[in-house]
């Protein structure tokens, strides 16, 4: 259990005796603090599970005390929450951007917002998430639900944006939008889990590349939704 209650001083109040250099230094690692405890946190989630990973091992493996963890994250939910925000709501607002200055065409953006979550997430330790989620969403529901909030339908909302965008365009032939999110989806979860199984069973694996997968499907997924026009200038 997290208890908000413990806190160690020294955490908080500088040595005014120390040296300039000292103290700058003591800043400097103060604000580098919450990224050090959110990656010793996703780390320890991802290899020990929401229920095994414990406030004493993620304080361990950043380097500081329990009770400087709880200063920042007062409970175990709030410190994955505050994981899945850093490493991937980000990327999401990120998305979001992308879509609202892009000058190419539709099926450009979505390959551009597919390849950007493969590398950004798919191809990170982040990817764990994911399978965090899938595993332990009946033990905690709490969790699942915020990573639907969070997570899932600003994603399905952001696909649909790029989607829209190329049937107001006249690049896409009019279709039912959140079929087609959820058809430009599914590869990638795949690939996700695909990759997170291949590398917890080492062996008689079957090799995927993940650019290669991931540009087929999107290639074949444009090929219906484009209509003959675009295609035929393409």
């Amino acid at each position: 259990m997290f208890l908000a209650f413990h806190i160690v001083t020294a955490d908080i109040l500088p040595a005014t005796s120390a040296c300039p250099l000292t103290r700058l230094a003591r800043r400097r690692r103060k604000v580098a603090r919450p990224q050090e405890l959110l990656d010793a946190a996703l780390t320890l989630f991802i290899e020990k599970g929401l229920a095994g990973a414990r406030a004493d091992d993620v304080a361990k493996l950043a380097g500081v005390s329990k009770g400087t963890l709880y200063l920042y994250y007062p409970s175990k939910d709030e410190l994955f929450k505050a994981v899945v925000r850093a490493h991937l709501t980000q990327v999401i607002v990120e998305g979001g951007d992308l879509v609202d200055q892009y000058e190419g065409s539709s099926s450009e953006l979505l390959q551009a917002l597919a390849q950007t979550w493969w590398s950004r997430v798919g191809q990170s330790k982040a990817a764990g998430i994911i399978k965090l989620i899938v595993a332990e969403a009946a033990n905690f529901p709490d969790l699942a639900q915020f990573y639907m909030d969070e997570v899932v339908e600003p994603c399905h909302r952001l696909l649909g944006r790029a989607v829209q965008r190329g049937i107001d365009r006249g690049e896409f032939r009019p279709m039912d939008v959140s079929s087609v999110v959820m058809a430009l989806v599914a590869p990638v979860q795949f690939l996700v889990l695909y990759q997170q199984c291949a590398n917890a069973c080492a062996t008689n694996t079957i090799p995927l590349d993940p650019d290669t997968f991931i540009r087929t499907q999107i290639e074949l997924l444009l090929r219906g939704l484009e209509t003959r026009q675009t295609t035929a200038a393409s």
